[in-house]
Formats: structure tokens, sequence, C-alpha cells
């Protein structure tokens, strides 16, 4: 493409495709990891160093006291690296899922109609209805029976 082109965005053909998007995101993701070693390593020689400096008059602690916020900085910055780099690895995972989902919508709805169709077009089986009998009541009660002791007709109470 050409970087003078004004509709040009250099990770547009990136994002358009879930493989060169997880590529770029492993790269990426490299280079943070390649960063939190040297932030681990730089965390290490740092907690040495400002554990080691006293001062005159210091009790046995107190370099330790002055060296915990550096250290808790440089900790916090390694916790935000390595949960960049996880969400990296989420992101590309969700990217290609994104599309497989998208492939397969259209074969999902042409399922979905196909079995609308076929229950519609089968015929719902109805129970059999009886028509009530004209000289006495029927003996099927089921959930439509009596609603109280003395519509029991034949049939005897609990």
């Amino acid at each position: 493409m050409n970087s003078n082109d004004p509709n040009h965005a250099p990770l547009r053909d990136v994002a358009q495709s879930p493989e060169a998007t997880a590529r770029y995101l492993a790269d990426v993701q490299r280079v943070l990891l390649a960063i939190g070693k040297n932030l681990e390593t730089l965390a290490v020689e740092t907690r040495v160093h400002c554990r080691d400096t006293h001062v005159e008059g210091d009790r046995f602690y107190d370099a330790w006291l002055r060296a915990q916020p550096v250290e808790r900085a440089l900790k916090d910055v390694l916790k935000n690296v390595q949960a960049v780099t996880k969400g990296l690895e989420k992101s590309a995972y969700k990217r290609r899922a994104h599309d497989e989902a998208v492939a397969n919508t259209g074969q999902k709805r042409k399922e979905k109609e196909l079995e609308k169709k076929r229950k519609n077009a089968s015929p719902i089986q109805a129970a059999p209805q009886n028509p009530p009998q004209q000289g006495g009541q029927s003996q099927e009660f089921g959930y439509g029976g009596p609603t109280s002791i003395y519509d029991l007709g034949n049939r005897e109470s609990a």
C-alpha cells in the first residue's frame, strides 16, 4: 500500500485476517516477554542495591523499609506486563473464534430454518378428545377432574 494514500491504515490488513492477527499478536507478545525478563532482572538488581544501601545511624531494617516502595512498583509493572501478554493470547483466540462463528452462522441459520419447516410441516398430534357422554360422567378425570369432594360422582374421597 502507498503510505501517501489517505485511506491507508497500517493494521487494516492484519485485522482482516485471523492468522495475520495471531502472528502480529505473537510478535508483540514476544517483545513483551523479552521486556518482562529484563524487568525481572532489573527488579532483582534494584532490590539488592536498595537493600544494601545503608546510611549511618540506620537500624538493621531501615534500608529494607526504604526499598519496599521501589520493589512494589517494579512488581506491579511486572504483573501488568504479564497480564498484557495473557490478554494478547486471549484476544488472538477470540479473534479466531469470531471468524469461525461468522463462518458457521450461515449453516446454523439454514439448519434452524429446516428445523422450523419440519416442525410446521408435520401435523401436531392432538390427544383424542372424547365427546362428553350424555347419560353419565366420564371416568377419566386427569387434570380436568373434580375440583371438590362433592363433584366426585362414583369415586370416593381420600
